[in-house]
């Protein structure tokens, strides 16, 4: 099967992802794992989140990176930055098995680097190429890899985080920790801990059903998390997803600071102290309005780049820029690390909170959001949204209706087979009118 130069069939944005068992199988992670060792011979990591699927596949994955003559070393449940950062720092490559977000049925493989960053899209292209056109390399009986067990090296990740913070920024603050019972349960609370934080922990069991909330730190389903800090009395807390390279944090209020509101706290503080070169972050059209006039406030621009914090990433490095991340989560931090890491996010948070002695909930109302609606439409076919004529002129006659002092961005999921349907603009209701009726014509031509 011949692919064009451009196209992806099994990656998205962040990897391969899909529903266990039908999208997403031990056969589909061999021939991965087999392409990865054909294309970045070598030692390669591996690594997991929580979810129940997890054993069986990422055994297939180190089986094909084994049978291409790859040495494997399994460095078990640890959140993805972990796995990115041991990768820049030892090996040739690596891959975690996680579908992040996604709910428990669902699981995929991130593939890893050698310099710690996401694959591109380009060499995905090429990795899917050996898998359709079955020009993986099998080593031969003397040259098949080795597998070892490495489960501590996450120590190294804790402790190189740990560094790279002063060690007492935390000191007399209560912070509470919701990893939702993902890969960041072993390393969120006990990092916060060496920072001098009191930490309380909710969801801290490392359980792959997610019993206490879905991977997905949204704010629709922190409500616990916000009960408890506000009945501790903490500063704040903050929820990762399953793989943590997300972070949502909520106020001693208990109200709930996205990404959008945490560059605007970061990168505020970063402007005052000197430490926001080229005076711009990156962002995504996912971002709300609200955080581009909260830049724009302190002299600061906000450079849009497409969804997915590797995106944001190479805009980060051809533009020469620090700080950048989505409204979901992810945040980048380039002078500490050179991926989306809740952890060091989280960690951050409490720093500005120290060093300025106000409260989160203060920091982030230099940022007011601006009314904003999604739907997320369930298709069959998502990749013929764009050959829809009928799509297309509804989706002109909606922004035309919203006007130029609101938005619309419809966009098919990297990771799910939906599209997304996001509105935002000062007039709720009619944002609402106008996404519902598109997400209509969507649910209607491709459901």
């Amino acid at each position: 099967m011949q692919l064009k130069k451009t196209e992806k069939r099994l990656f998205g944005t962040n990897g391969v992802r899909g529903i266990v068992g039908t999208e997403m199988t031990p056969g589909l992670a061999l021939e991965i794992g087999l392409a990865l060792g054909t294309m970045r011979p070598g030692t390669v990591a591996v690594g997991r989140d929580t979810r129940t699927s997890g054993p069986a596949l990422a055994s297939a994955l180190k089986a094909g990176l084994l049978a291409a003559g790859c040495d494997v070393v399994d460095c078990g449940i640890l959140p993805t930055p972990a796995l990115q950062f041991l990768v820049r720092a030892h090996f040739d490559a690596g891959a975690v098995v996680t579908a992040s977000h996604n709910p428990p049925e669902y699981n995929g493989v991130k593939v890893v680097e050698p310099d710690g960053t996401e694959m591109g899209d380009e060499e995905s292209i090429a990795l899917e190429k050996h898998i359709f056109e079955e020009t993986s390399r099998m080593a031969g009986w003397e040259r098949v890899g080795r597998e070892r067990a490495a489960k501590n090296l996450v120590e190294e990740y804790v402790d190189a985080v740990t560094r790279a913070f002063p060690p007492s920024i935390g000191e007399d603050m209560t912070v509470v920790a919701d990893p939702g019972c993902g890969a960041a349960a072993a390393t969120t609370p006990e990092i916060l801990g060496r920072m001098g934080c009191r930490v309380y922990s909710l969801n801290c069991q490392m359980d792959g059903t997610f019993p206490g909330r879905l991977p997905e730190p949204s704010p629709e389903g922190l409500s616990p998390l916000a009960d408890l800090v506000t009945a501790t009395g903490a500063r704040f807390g903050v929820a990762h997803d399953g793989d943590a390279d997300r972070v949502m944090a909520v106020d001693s209020d208990g109200n709930v600071v996205d990404g959008d509101q945490i560059m605007a706290v970061c990168a505020g503080f970063r402007a005052a102290s000197g430490g926001l070169p080229g005076g711009a972050i990156v962002a995504t059209q996912y971002s709300n309005l609200g955080l581009v006039q909260a830049m724009r406030a302190i002299g600061c621009q906000v450079i849009m780049a497409n969804a997915g914090d590797k995106y944001v990433l190479q805009e980060m490095r051809r533009r020469g820029l620090v700080l950048g991340g989505e409204q979901s989560g992810h945040i980048i931090m380039l002078e500490k690390t050179t991926t989306g890491d809740g952890l060091i996010t989280a960690i951050e948070v409490a720093s500005i909170v120290t060093a300025t002695g106000k409260p989160l909930s203060e920091l982030a109302s230099v940022m007011v959001k601006f009314p904003q609606i999604m739907v997320n439409v369930r298709v069959s076919r998502k990749d013929e949204y764009g050959a829809s004529a009928v799509i297309r002129s509804a989706v002109e006659d909606a922004q035309a209706e919203l006007g130029d002092a609101a938005r619309l961005v419809v966009r098919p999921s990297g990771t799910e087979p939906v599209v997304r349907v996001m509105g935002e603009g000062p007039d709720q209701a009619a944002v609402r009118k106008v996404v519902e009726g598109v997400a209509g014509v969507i649910r209607a031509e491709l459901a």
